[in-house]
Parts: structure tokens; C-alpha cells; sequence
């Protein structure tokens, strides 16, 4: 432990050389660090392999960088463009919104208004503690409040409108029920409270904020001498229309609001109408003003759009009925951006090699390596290496092992933790990956690089399995190109996604790495287009091609992934809030947008377990001419990988299977299978249509990976070994065993022109070796 805490990220995460990264750093304890650049070979420290291994870069960057304390906005909320102030002020007025409180028995909350939380100044209508509708008013000397006998229920529709009276000083609050068959948790069967209508008379009015505060949806605003202003009273739930007026409403004009009417034009200053931008290609972050003066609200943190409204009626996509789909879902613990000051911009040199990168920041005993990845300029090798940044990003900053009792089940370990973790996890203001739960419950389906991604250290080992997961994986296989001479140019996902196609083109032969899980529509017919093309893939990971993810045309930082109703998934989104709102898309499970991975890499995600991998077993077809070359330098009856530096063995963690009926080409050849998994492994619950005993790994025969071949026109093929573990084997032995020659075997064949190895025994003869 140390009193100097380092943490930074790098935007963005991945570069051509040539081209510049920033490094934003926020450092407590000291106000300037040392710095080096190096290229990271490796990073499990498991001494079965080779270790940590890093080399030095000799580059154009100070040794020592000033630096500062850096804060994070936690939070999503949005907040009003309002440059000539006809949001603050007000004396007579009225608030209005549909709102659906996910939490409402917090801390205070603000649903809407401009309220100076140090000066006791302005207006809000919001929560109280204890679950009450209240509006607040202050003018610097005190502060009213005016508040519902009623506590409102979680996950339940309701319109809320305050409006005060300077002249009469008398302020009305009304909570109006709006609980219908389909919109809510629960129905019209239960027993509501009546409606809330209350009317007093205050003493303080609402004073002018005079810039100390800012109009928001869903926060109010504080301030600190050292940080400045920023969101408090943070809302948890969803927020459809709302709106203010520059008078008290009438009892039948906040009815009539109540039910969806559109407004009255009389006095109204702003209508903020999520539905209002709705595309089939998904919305952005700007919540429009439908009023007269344009007072549009721009998200913080990514506010969840695309969500069922107050009037919604079961439609499953917003695209059916857009004007249903109102709800902008608001949580306190979201966080897409830490929107830190650059404290150093790093110009890549235009030769720098492809490779993984970290800036390593130290002082007074901290230190942190923040890791960026380096393409190269121009392609040069024949040999990519696509890095599954969108996994990356999935993965980030996962708290599973910290506060998901099932863990601990589905790995069949306790959770390894060590001082760094608990260091990470005091803190709290990093943001959740795609596998964690908001404080309310909701699912987490944003992910971002632009905030410091601890799991992304060379060093990280997952502590519910305490082994290496994603980026640290994938270094095993970084070591071993450089270690077996292959020159290569690492891609990543983010690059895919951007160039289609053409980012694979230059590329004799593309590799994937250990868990390729998270990909978009772009990523799948460029994959799809290359192998067809005459490409040739290796897929070296598990459970690849999974989750239909997205990024915002223009926002290649941040993903969104939504998990439905299939699939293995730590989370499940509610009904009608399946789709992306970065692009308009479906999201959950490529296999039920009928894209199965098996139809492009010919294997599958079948089952996931932990307590220890297994090897592959040898199957008859790998006997056949056509693909024993494969196998030259094995004996007949080689296990292949009984080692590995993930659970042991070359096949575990998660695995791929084959299956005509998914659509795995019909003249793949089955060449090896894992054996001896134990019922730690069951079958995934897609494939699940029944449950009934006997799907574990001693019991069904569909728990195992694969290995297959199979050849795709114009001299292209793709060879895949379907598990997370099998690149983590390569490092063992000196980088000297029999899941390497296989991989040399393949490789140096995929790196030729021409035909393949094999090529000419076709049909169904038998060409056994």
C-alpha cells in the first residue's frame, strides 16, 4: 500500500504508428512522476512459462511528466443548453415529467431543475430519502420544501409535477399514477395509494443560481474548491417527457400532460421529448427540446436510450413504435468518460513496431502501466494477429469476482485477492464492465477505454480465477510469434469494425486471439468476406463471435452490448429494451440473428468451466491426407496439450464445438476433441430447450472443443481450436511442445501462396495415413 495513487488510459486504446496517442494521468500524492515507454512480450508471471517480459523503447519522451489530481464524473444525467439563463430564476412556474424510479428509497435524488446544492439555491422536483415525491425551493437564506404523504413504488410509471406561485408564494406538488397493463413491474391489479395533490404555502422562493448551477435531468449540481462543479442528488430509473412552464398549470392541464397530451403553448419555456430523434439507426446522447427555444439536453455518462416509455404497450422494438419508447434510463454509478486533462501527447514514431505498448508511470511507491496497442503504419507482414479489443472493453473493470455469489460456482474456486485488487475496488469510480450490475439492478451495456481499465494490465489475472483473461491471454500468443520468428502486424477489433474488409485484404493469413466474443455486423461480413475471398483464419479462441455489439458511428470508444433472453449472461435486459441504441440493432446472440459462428469459423460456445482444462484427443479425420499434415511431428496417439498456463491444460475455460446443425461447413474435417471434463462443464443454456440431469462434462458428449479444417474457395481455409486456453499452452516447454507444432504446421502453410497442403484429396476415398 501506498499513499501516491497513479491511475491513466490512453485514447485512443489503438494506433497506427505514425500517429499520436494522449495519455490522461491523474496522480494523488505527488504532483510529477517518471515515465518509460516499453513494448510488453508477455505478461503471466505463472512460472511454468516465461514470465513477465518486457524491452525498453527508446523514444522522444520526458522522463519526469508533471502531473495533477484528476476527478470523475460518476453518473449519468443530462444537462440543459441554456447560454441566455431562461432556466434560472424562475419565480412562477411548473415542473413536469414521467418518471419510473428504479430506487427511489435512497439518498436524495433530483428528477429535474436547477438547484445549487452549496448555495441552497434555485428549484428542484425530485426524492427524498425516504422515498417521497418533493419539490425544493431556495433562495440562499433557507430552503422550503414541499413533499407527498405517499412513497413511491420501484419500477412503477408515475407523472410528477410541482409549480409555484411567487405572488401567493404557494406551491402545488402532484404524483399521478400511471401504472398500466404493460409498462410496469407490476399491474393494474394492485392496489395503488390514491394519487397525490398538495398544496402549501412556502417561505423561501427559488433564487437565482447565477451560473452556479446548471438545469439538469436526473442531478442537481455541487461544487468543490479543488474539483469544481459537478452532478449530485443523482436519479436512478428512467425519465420520459418533461418539461417546464414559466406558470402554475391547472389541475386539468397537468391531466392532461399526465396522459400524453401534447403541451399547451402558454408559457411553456421547454418540452424535452426523448422520442423526438428516434432513428433505425439508433440516437445519440442529445435529448431534444421540442419547445420554443431549443433548450436540447446533452447526456453525461451515456444515459441508456432506446428504452420502453410510460405509454408503452409491448412492442418489442422501438422501431415498431418509436413514440413508445420515451424512457431514458439514469443511474448513479454510470461512467463512459472520465474527461480528464491530457498530460502528455506521445507522437508515434512512424516505424515503431506493432506491438503491445505501456507507459509506466511511477513515484513515491505508486505506479501504473497503461497499455495502448501500436498497428503499424502500412501493412508489412502477411501475418495479422486481431486483437479482441471489443472483449477487452466487454471485460473492463469487472466487479463479478467481488459481488456475483454464482462466481464462485461457475469457476469451482474461491476468489483470489490480492492488495492491488482491493485497492481498485476502494475506489469505485472507474465505471462497470458489460458483466455488472447498476446500482439499481440493471444490466451494465456500456463500456468505455476512456477511463482507466484496470483488467487491461499486462500483469491482471482475473481473481475469481487467478489466471490471466483477455488482453494478459492474448500476450501468450504475442510471445510466441516473436519467439518462434513469425513476423505479424497486430489489428484489433476497433479496426475491423472501422475498414471492413479492407483491414484484413493485406493479410495472407489472420489469427484470432484467446476470446474473440464480442462482435458487430461489420466484424462478421468482413470475417465472412475474406474467408470467401480466398483468406485464411486461424480461430485460436472460445466462445468467439457471440454477443451482437455495437459503437456509435463517430464514438469508437465505447461499446454496447444488451443481453436478452438466451445465451450465458450475467445479465438479462427487460422486454422491449433489446436494441442497440448505438446502431438500431438487435442485440443478444449472433446464433439467434441466424449468424451462428459456426457458420463462418465453423465452431461454436458449447461450455465454460474453470476448475481445470483438459487436452485434446486425436479423432479419426485427423488421419485423412487431406489434413495430416497438420499433425506431421506428433505420434499417432500424442494427447495434445496435457499443460498449459490456463487451468493446466490446451483445452478449458470456455469451448467451441462443431455442429452441421448450426451450420459448420459440411466437408470440415474433425481432427481433435478435449476429453475428461468434469461436471463443472455443463452444456451452455442455449442449447438447453429442456432441462433435465446428465449435461455435464462426464455425461454429455457436447462438452468439449473441437478442432477442425476445413478449405474455402480461392486456396483459402480456416483451422480453428476451440478454446480460450489453447494459445496459453504455446509458452510451455520453451515455447517446445505439441500444441506449438501444430501451430507452426498450420501457420507455415496459411503464410504460403498457392495451394494448401492436402489440397488434392478430395471425395470421399479413403486417404487415410
Amino acid at each position: 500500500m501506498t499513499n501516491t495513487r497513479i491511475f491513466g488510459y490512453a485514447d485512443p486504446l489503438a494506433a497506427r504508428a505514425g500517429s499520436r496517442v494522449d495519455f490522461m494521468i491523474s496522480v494523488e500524492g505527488r504532483d510529477e512522476v517518471e515515465a518509460r515507454l516499453v513494448r510488453v512480450i508477455h505478461g503471466d508471471e505463472n512460472p511454468e512459462g516465461p514470465g513477465y517480459l518486457e524491452e525498453a523503447v527508446d523514444i522522444d519522451l520526458p522522463k519526469v511528466l508533471k502531473v495533477k489530481r484528476q476527478f470523475t464524473q460518476v453518473g449519468s444525467f443530462a444537462r440543459a443548453d441554456d447560454p441566455e439563463g431562461r432556466l434560472d430564476g424562475l419565480q412562477n412556474f411548473t415542473l413536469f415529467a414521467h418518471v419510473f424510479p428504479t430506487l427511489p428509497k435512497a439518498e436524495r435524488q433530483q428528477v429535474l431543475g436547477r438547484w445549487d446544492i452549496e448555495g441552497s439555491r434555485g428549484f428542484g422536483l425530485g426524492i427524498d430519502p425516504d422515498g417521497h415525491v418533493a419539490m425544493w425551493l431556495g433562495d440562499g437564506a433557507g430552503v422550503d420544501e414541499i413533499r407527498t404523504e405517499i412513497t413511491l413504488v420501484p419500477r412503477c410509471w408515475y407523472f410528477v409535477a410541482a409549480s409555484y406561485d411567487a405572488a401567493s408564494k404557494e406551491a402545488q406538488l402532484h404524483v399521478i399514477n400511471c401504472v398500466s397493463q404493460w409498462n410496469s413491474r407490476i399491474s393494474t391489479v394492485v392496489p395503488f395509494e390514491a394519487d397525490s395533490w398538495i398544496k402549501e404555502t412556502l417561505r423561501h422562493g427559488p433564487g437565482a443560481t447565477a451560473g452556479a448551477a446548471s438545469f439538469k435531468l436526473a442531478s442537481a449540481t455541487a461544487c468543490n474548491p479543488v474539483r469544481g462543479h459537478y452532478g449530485a442528488f443523482l436519479f436512478n430509473g428512467k425519465i420520459d417527457r418533461s418539461g417546464v412552464y414559466s406558470r402554475p398549470l391547472s389541475r386539468a392541464e397537468v391531466m392532461a400532460l399526465a396522459k400524453g397530451d401534447a403541451p399547451a403553448k402558454d408559457g411553456l419555456l421547454a418540452y424535452w421529448d426523448p422520442t423526438a430523434n428516434l432513428a433505425r439507426e439508433g440516437v445519440g446522447d442529445t435529448i431534444p427540446d421540442t419547445g420554443p427555444h431549443g433548450l436540447h439536453m446533452q447526456g453525461i455518462n451515456r444515459p441508456v436510450r432506446c428504452m420502453t416509455g410510460f405509454n408503452w404497450r409491448g412492442e418489442e422494438s422501438y422501431r415498431l413504435a418509436p413514440e413508445t419508447f420515451g424512457g431514458v434510463h439514469y443511474h448513479d454509478d454510470a461512467m463512459t468518460d472520465c474527461a480528464w486533462d491530457v498530460t502528455h501527447s506521445l507522437t508515434l514514431p512512424d516505424d515503431l513496431k506493432s506491438g503491445v505498448y505501456c507507459l509506466k508511470v511511477s513515484g513515491g511507491g505508486g505506479e501504473d502501466s497503461i497499455p495502448f496497442i501500436v498497428r503499424p503504419k502500412t501493412s508489412k507482414a502477411k501475418l495479422a494477429f486481431l486483437l479482441p479489443t471489443f472483449t477487452y472493453l466487454a471485460y473492463g473493470n469487472e466487479h463479478l469476482s467481488y459481488e456475483a455469489p454464482i462466481a464462485q460456482a461457475i469457476t469451482a474456486h474461491t476468489p483470489v485477492i490480492v492488495a492491488e485488487d482491493l485497492e481498485y475496488k476502494k475506489l469505485e469510480e472507474f465505471g462497470l464492465s458489460t458483466y455488472d450490475h447498476h446500482t439499481d439492478g440493471a444490466g451494465c451495456c456500456y463500456s468505455s477505454w476512456k477511463r482507466p481499465i484496470i483488467t487491461l494490465r499486462p500483469r491482471y489475472r482475473l481473481p475469481a480465477m487467478n489466471f490471466p483473461w483477455a488482453l494478459p491471454a492474448d500476450l501468450s500468443l504475442v510471445w510466441w510469434l516473436e519467439h518462434a520468428g513469425y513476423d505479424y502486424d497486430l489489428i484489433t477489433d476497433h479496426d475491423l469494425h472501422a475498414e471492413g474488409l479492407d483491414c484484413l485484404k493485406p493479410y495472407t493469413c489472420v489469427m484470432n486471439g484467446t476470446h474473440p466474443e464480442y462482435y458487430s455486423e461489420e466484424m462478421m461480413d468482413a470475417t465472412e468476406a475474406y474467408l470467401r475471398q480466398g483468406g485464411r483464419v486461424m480461430y485460436l479462441g472460445g466462445n468467439g463471435y457471440y454477443w451482437v455489439t455495437g459503437t456509435r458511428s463517430g464514438d469508437p470508444a465505447c461499446i454496447e452490448v444488451r443481453k436478452l433472453d438466451s445465451g450465458s449472461r450475467a445479465w438479462q435486459a427487460e422486454p422491449g429494451e433489446g436494441y442497440l441504441a448505438s446502431t438500431g440493432q438487435r442485440s443478444g446472440l449472433w446464433r439467434n440473428r441466424g449468424r451462428a459462428p459456426q457458420k463462418i469459423v465453423g465452431l461454436g460456445f458449447t461450455t465454460e468451466g474453470m476448475d481445470a482444462s483438459e487436452p485434446f484427443e486425436r479423432m479419426p479425420d485427423s488421419f485423412h491426407r487431406r489434413v495430416s499434415w497438420i499433425f506431421d511431428g506428433l505420434g499417432d496417439e500424442d494427447l495434445i496439450g496435457d499443460f498449459g498456463l490456463a487451468g493446466g491444460g490446451a483445452g478449458g475455460i470456455e469451448l467451441d464445438r462443431y455442429d452441421l446443425g448450426l451450420g459448420t461447413p459440411p466437408h470440415t474435417m474433425l481432427m481433435a476433441s478435449t476429453i475428461g471434463h468434469s461436471d463443472n462443464y455443463p452444456l451452455v443454456s442455449e442449447e438447453v430447450t429442456y432441462a433435465f440431469p446428465g449435461r455435464g462434462g462426464t455425461q454429455d458428449a457436447q462438452v468439449r472443443g473441437d478442432m477442425i479444417y476445413f478449405t474455402t474457395p480461392r486456396h483459402g481455409a480456416c483451422f480453428a481450436a476451440g478454446s480460450i486456453a489453447w494459445s496459453q499452452a504455446l509458452p510451455c516447454k520453451d515455447g517446445e511442445n505439441n500444441v506449438a507444432r501444430i501451430m507452426r504446421n498450420v501457420l507455415n502453410a496459411f503464410l504460403k501462396e498457392g495451394d494448401l497442403p492436402g489440397a488434392a484429396y478430395k471425395g470421399d476415398e479413403k486417404l487415410w495415413r
